[in-house]
C-alpha cells in the first residue's frame, strides 16, 4: 500500500480554514443571527405582503429583503466581532467589510430568493398552508441556509482577517 501525504495535509488545511473551536462559536452566533435576520425578514415581508398585491409576491420577498438586511448586518457583525473572531478597534473597517462580504453574496442571493419564490409558487400553488406568502417564507429559508459556509470563510478571510503577526528580531 502506498502512502500519500496528500490526506494529512488537507486535513490540516481544513482546520486551518475551519478552526473547529471557531467554527463552533459562528454558528452558535449564527443561530441567533439567523433567527433575529429571518424574524425581521419575515415580519418585513408579512407587513409587505399586506401593503403590495399578491401578484407581487417574488418581488416583494426581495424588497423585505433589501429593507431588513442592512439591521441584519450590523446585529451580526457585532455578535461575529465579540463572541466569535474577538477582534479589537477597527470598527467602521471591520463593518464596512462585513457590508461587503454580504454584499458579494447579496444579487446571486436575491436573484436565486426570487427565482425560487417563484418555483416555490408554481409548486404549492393552491395548497399555500401559511396564506400567500407561504413561497417566500421558505425561499427565504432556503437561501439563508446556503450563506452560512460562505459567510464564515469571508468574514474570516476579510471582515475579521488578523494581520499575520512578525517575529521580533
Amino acid at each position: 500500500m502506498i502512502r500519500t501525504t496528500a490526506q494529512p495535509r488537507l486535513w490540516h488545511r481544513a482546520k486551518d480554514l475551519f478552526p473547529p473551536g471557531q467554527v463552533l462559536r459562528y454558528l452558535a452566533v449564527g443561530v441567533v443571527n439567523t433567527l433575529f435576520g429571518y424574524g425581521l425578514f419575515a415580519l418585513t415581508l408579512y407587513l409587505l405582503t399586506h401593503a403590495l398585491p399578491s401578484h407581487w409576491l417574488a418581488l416583494t420577498a426581495v424588497l423585505a429583503s433589501i429593507i431588513s438586511t442592512p439591521l441584519n448586518i450590523t446585529i451580526s457583525y457585532f455578535n461575529y466581532k465579540l463572541w466569535v473572531f474577538k477582534t479589537r478597534g477597527n470598527h467602521l473597517q471591520e463593518w464596512l467589510k462585513a457590508f461587503g462580504v454580504y454584499g458579494v453574496s447579496m444579487l446571486p442571493g436575491l436573484l436565486a430568493l426570487s427565482a425560487l419564490t417563484r418555483l416555490l409558487q408554481y409548486v404549492l400553488h393552491s395548497h399555500e398552508p401559511f396564506g400567500k406568502g407561504t413561497a417566500g417564507y421558505l425561499a427565504g429559508a432556503i437561501t439563508t441556509g446556503f450563506s452560512v459556509i460562505l459567510g464564515f470563510i469571508g468574514h474570516r478571510k476579510v471582515t475579521f482577517r488578523q494581520k499575520p503577526s512578525t517575529p521580533a528580531d
